[in-house]
């Protein structure tokens, strides 16, 4: 039996291949070519189509990488084609696809003569019905050729120069294949798609289930039936012996699936930002096409950013995808401006996603999206399900978890609990892929796979081919409508994702919770790759929350004649809120994106400077007095939080003393010792007198690692990476300097082919030691580490994180636990006993690793924590990282989680000295430090009124008052978007609020006071 079906498997797959698939198309007739190479970045199309085209011969070479040529299709299609039962004519129109997988090769986009856009293709969509060309027999229109390189090379990592306009070349990279008018012959299509469906469920079933052998059969019984010469012929009888089998309905108990198209666009990635935009229209089109044709087929579509892309650049589009937003088909999802990276981006970043996000939605749409939609992002963060429901939103939909190198998530519906407490429904699609075929094997693994059975019956399946690939197809569809009811399949129904959602909410009431963050057990090395993207996106976090606070200030204190700057506002946070796209601030992208992300923050920082400095200018006036604008939360120099103030002078002195040929510096506050190769040997905070160092250890240890992932270049760090370090014990160059009243210790050293300068500072009146790292980096393939050996015994380190901070475990009971080798922490990360800890901050790193070790001779622990300052990858970017940087840390000893949160903002708010005539009090002022003001800004409406942002930042039950410094007409607690909300522990009063936060609690409120915006 068992060599019976394997030659019956062999024979329909030589059969489907040499007889049925060359007879869909059973006519063709070569179309008339001419072409026009664009010289260098895209033009628009109607420009394109004014140029003088030439000649075009069929199967030439064509396509610089990153190059567009422009081809000109003319023909005519003769009488007799179509006119036969079951006949429809195409164009059909291959580029010279050269891999099956779209969207990481060449793409083209067909466009009508009056510069309206038909359709794209790609190498599995390669088809364009003439009904479409505007009638007639006649075929005349432009296809838009990108020829854009296949960077990813069938993903064997291997250094290449296609990420970078300057070094890909010239060489042509595609030849042209088949461009005809061809002869559909519907019947075909149609047995070649039950033909799929059976074979794929086929396939997937059990040798000894029956229903694998009456498919088998009813397959043999459809090739005997038919006549390979006459395919066309006899496809309807062969068509005929398949219907009972495909007519069997599913079990009862059959798992469900709702089926959303879907077309996960990368915003950047093995391409740059400007080929994202086209990418979006080419998919974007085929999608409303495929709706022309299928009423019922919905596609669910995340990112406002894409949208606003098409609004801007394919207006014609955007309103054809405004009408099937209209009707129900075309759904925006997720609510969020882009799918960014939810580990790095800043809370008050993460919350804008979804104002702006959702914003979009609504103001173009009327669209309030209901779920957070992140299927690739690379771990989630604790703080989501709060900022989620704080922007309105109920749902959240995750995929990328099931890439776990290690430990699987116990369920795929459950509730998420967040730091504060909040809990979201979640869902984590069984089917493994937010690309799906919907061929047999990913159904049946979708319903194999899912570990909630006997609870839910319903799980969501996004089908289509994304990156820039073309979506779903009608072949998908095809696939969709005969699993809707087919014995030994789930039963598949193509919907939305709310619909999805709202039938699984019924389904499984009863939940299991998942606690905490939902961490990547891969590509832990984005937390580093790219460090002047990071360092751009930490500058501009913090550059946007000054220059909203002083333009809030100033719109107020002024009486309205400053106005306030809310639509460059708006325009530099969509600009930061992009580069935090999951392929773009963990660093994993091309050069050319990283190149374009340094560029923007670039200019994003002199438009905020330029906003900064007048708003400083408007709210202090004229006059010569220094002032110091402290936009923290915290008191600075004797200016109170959030307000303009004359500094005081710093109380102290820094005595610098040799000692056994390094430093010892002490400012009264804090006593550092530095050997005499630079490391720190002691740190004592007088107030507690303890050794922050680890007895015979050292802290500002650099170490240098081989850093060869196994697989993702700029996305991994594996665990092995530990057995190979270097330490860099030995300076070159270890000499005092003063810089105003601080002490500095210069130390120079060496890292292979990299020189290293550490300026090691202490100033008056601080509680910290700052250690800034510049390092000309001409490393590949290492890793380089600062480690701190601290003389505490830390169960758990706090890392901060949106709105809060998260504790991990420094052991490794557990493989979960084994496998946080690597974590994320913002601006600080603290690790204690009880009575004592140490905070370490820093300006732009995000990677960390937190160890405990016993140490021999006093059995005393020993919690090393490392940042890890920089990679060298070599994929997809061969030059990543290499150059100049300068990176920040500072270590506070004795310190608690508040001094930590304190650390944080001062190392990455830099002390803002302006000139004016008069102090400026702070609009806003809490009783209670505990809670942190995040943002000051007016409102989105542009009434005038000012917001206020803030959270509880200890992790404890925190009481105080907010008030504001300014007349008020009335206090309304809102949710992200600014709308009404009952807040739990807020109770607004005249001037402000009253509250009483449990952990963590992100609040949002509303003055109304009438400044003026415009």
């Amino acid at each position: 039996m068992h060599d019976d079906r394997r030659i019956t498997e062999v024979r329909l797959h030589r059969f489907v291949r040499e007889r049925i698939t060359p007879a869909v198309y059973s006519r063709t007739l070569p179309l008339t070519l001419s072409s026009w190479d664009v010289p260098d970045e895209p033009v628009p199309a109607l420009e394109a189509m004014r140029q003088e085209f030439q000649p075009q011969e069929h199967g030439a070479l064509w396509g610089k990488p990153w190059g567009t040529k422009w081809l000109r299709l003319q023909g005519e299609v003769p009488e007799s084609w179509g006119t036969e039962p079951d006949t429809t004519v195409e164009v059909l129109v291959d580029l010279g696809f050269t891999v099956e997988i779209p969207g990481f090769q060449c793409e083209g986009i067909a466009w009508r003569p009056d510069g309206t856009i038909i359709k794209a293709v790609s190498p599995r969509n390669q088809y364009i019905p003439l009904k479409l060309l505007g009638g007639g027999m006649a075929v005349d229109f432009y296809v838009e050729a990108a020829a854009n390189p296949d960077v990813a090379q069938g993903w064997t990592f291997a250094p290449t120069p296609y990420g970078d306009k300057s070094t890909a070349g010239t060489a042509p990279q595609y030849r042209l294949g088949g461009i005809a008018i061809a002869e559909l012959n519907q019947n075909v299509w149609e047995l070649q798609q039950d033909i799929s469906t059976l074979s794929g469920l086929m396939a997937v079933l059990p040798l000894e289930l029956p229903r694998r052998h009456e498919i088998l059969r009813a397959l043999e019984r459809m090739m005997d039936i038919m006549d390979p010469d006459d395919v066309a012929g006899t496809a309807a009888a062969g068509r005929e012996v398949l219907v009972d089998v495909l007519a069997r309905p599913a079990y009862a108990s059959a798992h469900q699936l709702v089926a959303t198209g879907h077309a996960h666009i990368d915003s950047a990635w093995l391409w740059p930002v400007r080929e994202t935009v086209r990418k979006c229209a080419r998919t974007f089109s085929n999608v409303v096409a495929l709706m022309d044709e299928n009423p019922d087929f919905v596609f669910s579509c995340s990112s406002a950013q894409q949208f606003a892309w098409i609004k801007e650049f394919y207006p014609e589009l955007f309103g054809r995808i405004r009408e099937k937003i209209s009707a129900g088909q075309f759904v925006p999802v997720g609510g969020m401006w882009v799918e960014s990276d939810t580990n790095m981006p800043g809370g008050e970043a993460m919350a804008r996603q979804f104002v702006e996000g959702k914003g979009f939605f609504l103001a173009e749409f009327g669209v309030d999206c209901h779920e957070a939609w992140l299927p690739d992002s690379f771990g989630y963060s604790a703080a989501l399900p709060q900022i989620v429901k704080s922007a309105g939103s109920r749902w959240f939909l995750t995929q990328k978890i099931s890439w776990n190198q290690v430990n699987r998530m116990p369920h795929h519906t459950f509730n998420w609990e967040g730091i504060d407490g909040t809990r979201l429904f979640t869902h984590f699609p069984p089917v493994d892929t937010y690309n799906s075929e919907l061929s047999g094997r990913e159904l049946a693994h979708a319903e194999r796979n899912y570990r909630d059975h006997g609870h839910g019956t319903v799980s969501l399946v996004p089908f289509g081919y994304g990156d820039g690939g073309g979506g779903p197809t009608r072949e998908m569809l095809a696939a969709a409508a005969r699993a809707a009811d087919l014995e030994g399949s789930p039963k598949v129904r193509i919907g939305s994702a709310e619909s999805f959602f709202t039938q699984a909410e019924a389904d499984y009431p009863v939940l299991p919770v998942w606690v905490g963050e939902m961490y990547l057990e891969l590509h832990r090395g984005t937390y580093t790759s790219q460090a002047r993207t990071k360092k751009g996106n930490r500058r501009s976090e913090h550059l946007l929350r000054e220059a909203e606070l002083w333009c809030a200030t100033a719109a107020v204190r002024t009486r309205g004649s400053f106005a306030y700057p809310a639509a460059e506002l708006k325009r530099l946070w969509r600009l930061v809120l992009l580069q935090q796209f999951h392929d773009i601030l963990p660093g994993s992208s091309i050069a050319w994106v990283h190149h374009d992300a340094e560029r923007n923050y670039q200019a994003v920082r002199d438009a905020l400077e330029a906003i900064i400095g007048g708003a400083a200018a408007a709210v202090l006036g004229s006059g010569e007095r220094t002032f110091l604008l402290n936009a923290a939360p915290h008191a600075r120099d004797g200016v109170p939080a959030l307000a303009a103030g004359e500094p005081a002078a710093a109380g102290g002195v820094v005595q610098a003393n040799p000692d056994n040929g390094g430093f010892v510096l002490d400012n009264g506050l804090i006593r550092a010792v530095l050997d005499a190769d630079g490391l720190l040997a002691s740190l004592v905070d007088y107030a507690s007198g303890r050794e922050a160092i680890a007895p015979g250890q050292r802290g500002n240890l650099l170490e240098l690692h081989r850093d060869t992932p196994n697989e993702w270049d700029a996305w991994d760090i594996d665990e092995f990476y530990r057995r190979n370090v270097t330490p860099l014990t030995r300076a070159s160059s270890v000499r005092l300097v003063h810089e105003g009243a601080a002490a500095v210790v210069l130390v120079e050293r060496l890292a292979g082919a990299s020189t290293i300068t550490q300026r090691i500072a202490l100033a008056p009146g601080s509680p910290s030691l700052s250690i800034t790292t510049s390092v000309d980096w001409q490393e590949r393939e290492k890793l380089l580490k600062l480690g701190f050996a601290l003389d505490v015994r830390a169960d758990r380190s706090a890392a901060e994180t949106q709105f809060g901070h998260v504790f991990r475990p420094t052991h490794t009971n557990t493989s979960w636990e084994t496998a946080k080798f690597e974590i994320c922490a913002h601006r600080w990360i603290h690790v204690a006993e009880p009575g004592y800890g140490v905070a370490i901050s820093n300006a732009s790193t995000y990677g960390h690793d937190v160890a405990r070790t016993i140490r021999d001779d006093d059995g005393g622990t020993t919690t090393t924590v490392r940042l890890s300052l920089l990679r060298a990858p070599k994929f997809p970017d061969p030059e990543a990282d290499r150059g100049l940087h300068e990176l920040t840390v500072t270590i506070r000893p004795g310190a608690a989680i508040a001094d930590a949160v304190e650390e944080g903002y001062r190392t990455n708010l830099d002390p803002r000295v302006v000139r004016g005539g008069s102090p400026v009090e702070p609009l806003f002022s809490v009783t209670n430090p505990a809670l942190v003001i995040e943002a000051v800004k007016l409102a989105e409406d542009g009434s005038g009124d000012v917001v206020v942002r803030l959270y509880e930042s200890l992790g404890q039950r925190s009481a105080g008052k907010l008030t504001a410094n300014f007349a008020v007409e009335g206090v309304t607690s809102v949710d992200l978007l600014e709308r009404p909300l009952e807040a739990a522990g807020v109770r607004t009063c005249a001037d402000g609020a009253e509250l009483g936060l449990r952990p963590f609690q992100l609040v949002t409120l509303r003055f109304a006071c009438g400044a003026t915006t415009t």
